[in-house]
């Protein structure tokens, strides 16, 4: 079988399911990412015969060679997108087949193979119809669904990548991914790690990214912040991101998000915000900014606002920024009426509240 082969999903569903009551109590204060569904997807691929035995079947571990590559390489990349329970009692996700493209241009980075953008989406779509009743009607709540793919080939050596391949996809209801819900966060200014560097895998949606993360991540907490922020890897003066969120500054009626020079990940998001801004009447501009010029310009009051934004956390206003020799506020540390306003304009057409005029929302069930 190849790539260009329509793939037939084999459906083995669960004599373990959850009960009624089991499934409610986890419904009622799920967290993020601490519990999952009843089924899984599994799809594999084999160098010379393509991707083959899709299946959909009981959610469960998995049984693999302690010589798999991805163990010893972390040959893998993942994605990330939520199902939505609308406001007529249907459920659907927000711009799969742009996380499908994202997929497949992290595959191409990490030498991994390209999945068909027709067999990820419909690999959601067998998910959730399936796990339907998983998603949340809790206001603000959603069923998070997380495509990964991981190297099999069980062998040791750095001279080639893995020839066999394994794509899944598990899902996880969730509420919000910063407890308390909207409020502003507190970062912290990174410059003694790098995040990614020019000609890496910064655009890539691989765990090495994450990994390499958590070292700050640590460090923002033990200086009592809430995320870490990412300068350039170059001068260590130029905003990047937010943990592994995109961000926007605010100028009034006017938006700069940093430019996306290989270093960053590409955010549905972000991308999606950049439209929306341009339908409320607000200027959109790609480019740098410095920590000298965020801080001077929240002391001058040109800046009034600044927000991170992803799959997970959605729009987070950003309330405070503190580094090792300098620390302000932004605004009055309060979410701003701009990071507000487009906030709910985004959760709106995500959970069917607002009129969907981008053709962002795909319907599942």
């Amino acid at each position: 079988m190849t790539t260009a082969q329509k793939l037939s999903f084999d459906v083995q569903l669960t004599d373990h399911a959850r009960t009624v009551a089991e499934r409610e109590q986890v419904l009622a204060n799920p967290g993020f990412g601490q519990h999952f569904t009843d089924h899984m997807i599994s799809v594999d691929y084999t160098e010379g015969v393509g991707w083959h035995d899709a299946r959909l079947l009981p959610y469960g571990p998995l049984t693999l060679d302690p010589a798999t590559s991805v163990f010893h390489y972390a040959q893998e990349l993942f994605e990330g997108l939520k199902a939505y329970r609308q406001a007529n009692g249907s459920i659907a996700t927000f711009r799969p087949f742009a996380n499908a493209a994202r997929f497949n241009a992290s595959a191409l980075r990490m030498a991994m193979p390209e999945l068909p953008e027709e067999t990820f989406v419909e690999s959601l779509e067998l998910l959730v119809q399936t796990d339907r009743e998983w998603v949340p009607t809790t206001e603000g709540h959603s069923l998070y669904l997380r495509p990964f793919m991981i190297a099999t080939q069980a062998a040791l050596g750095v001279n080639y990548p893995s020839r066999a391949y394994k794509y899944m996809v598990i899902a996880s209801p969730a509420a919000s991914y910063f407890s308390g819900g909207v409020k502003p966060v507190s970062v912290w200014l990174s410059t003694e790690y790098t995040r990614a560097a020019p000609g890496g895998t910064g655009f890539a949606k691989c765990g090495g990214n994450y990994a390499a993360a958590f070292v700050a991540q640590r460090q923002a907490v033990e200086n009592g912040c809430d995320q870490v922020v990412w300068l350039d890897a170059v001068e260590h003066r130029y905003v990047e991101e937010m943990g592994g969120m995109n961000l926007f500054f605010v100028f009034g009626n006017k938006l700069l998000t940093p430019a996306l020079t290989g270093t960053l990940l590409p955010g549905i998001t972000r991308d999606s915000i950049i439209t929306m801004a341009g339908d409320l009447g607000l200027e959109v501009a790609e480019g740098r900014l410095s920590i000298e010029e965020w801080q001077a310009g929240c002391e001058s009051g040109e800046l009034t606002e600044a927000f991170a934004c992803g799959t997970a956390a959605v729009i987070t206003p950003v309330g405070t920024v503190k580094g090792a020799d300098r620390g302000w506020t932004i605004g009055d540390g309060t979410p701003g009426p701009v990071t507000l306003k487009l906030r709910d304009e985004l959760v709106g057409v995500q959970y069917g509240a607002r009129p969907d005029t981008h053709d962002w929302v795909h319907k599942i069930c």
